[in-house]
């Protein structure tokens, strides 16, 4: 049985993990599907009145409110920021720089744009915390699924054993290609894990070039083990957003033309508009 399923909503379509279905009178999640388009750092300012009609299409479609969306200006760094009483939006002075956001707090929609990165949803039953990291290759290189936990451990009082974690479609290892260099510094900074010939191994040759693949979802995975997290409640859709680039918006396909995806989870009352 498939852990994920995609739904159809007046003609908005969208990704939910069916873990996190089991929690619906607490929390709203789904990841959007092409046409959706919440725009780039870049292209954000240039159609902002499509990206909110985007947004609140696929915030409708799940019953939520889309004037309480918060996404931050994301720039691949290492910075996880916790959501209180500060003003919602896209790219507020509050949230810039930063790539995770975390809040137990009910009505905050977190959301984070994707074209090819991971989309890591969090959830603890227990302590009712919701967090919404994205980590592209810089980001897992950084820890940044590891610092979120740390996050919400340290500021939640959460226990890793009761975070579930649901991994987004993203790049995988099959078309992850980089050269050399990156391969042995992403080596050397994880080969104490016991899945290091998993996650890195050698591809094709170009130009007389050793290319190599990089498996970062793994190293998401095998380092959230290593915190904590049952690997039961690792739940990985193990959809590639460049396979399938007619579903999801792929940097690696698309280049500069690529549009972006979003990710979005809230707690909030079941069945109410928020």
């Amino acid at each position: 049985m498939e852990n994920y399923i995609i739904k159809n909503n007046n003609g908005i379509s969208y990704l939910q993990f069916t873990k996190l279905l089991e929690y619906e009178d607490i929390i709203k999640h789904a990841i959007s599907l092409k046409p959706i388009d919440i725009g780039s750092n870049d292209t954000f300012y240039k159609k902002q009145e499509s990206v909110y009609l985007d947004y609140q299409k696929l915030c409708n479609a799940i019953n939520l409110d889309y004037k309480k969306v918060y996404r931050p200006y994301q720039t691949h760094t290492d910075i996880v920021k916790c959501v209180e009483n500060e003003e919602a939006g896209v790219f507020t002075k509050d949230f810039k720089d930063v790539d995770a956001l975390i809040t137990n707090k009910k009505n905050k929609i977190l959301s984070i744009s994707i074209a090819d990165c991971i989309d890591l949803l969090f959830f603890d039953p227990i302590k009712k915390v919701i967090a919404n990291t994205h980590s592209g290759w810089q980001g897992t290189y950084k820890l940044i699924s590891n610092k979120t936990v740390e996050k919400m451990v340290d500021n939640y009082g959460c226990n890793p054993k009761d975070i579930i974690c649901c991994i987004g479609p993203s790049i995988r290892k099959c078309h992850f290609e980089v050269d050399e260099d990156l391969s042995e510094k992403f080596y050397e900074k994880f080969k104490h894990l016991s899945k290091i010939d998993d996650i890195i191994s050698k591809g094709r040759i170009e130009k007389n070039k050793q290319k190599y693949n990089i498996d970062t979802v793994l190293i998401n995975k095998e380092t959230m083990i290593e915190m904590g997290l049952k690997e039961e409640n690792i739940i990985d859709c193990g959809l590639c957003t460049v396979c399938n680039s007619d579903k999801f918006h792929s940097y690696r396909v698309e280049k500069e033309l690529a549009g972006r995806n979003t990710g979005i989870i809230c707690m909030c009352n079941a069945n109410s508009l928020q």
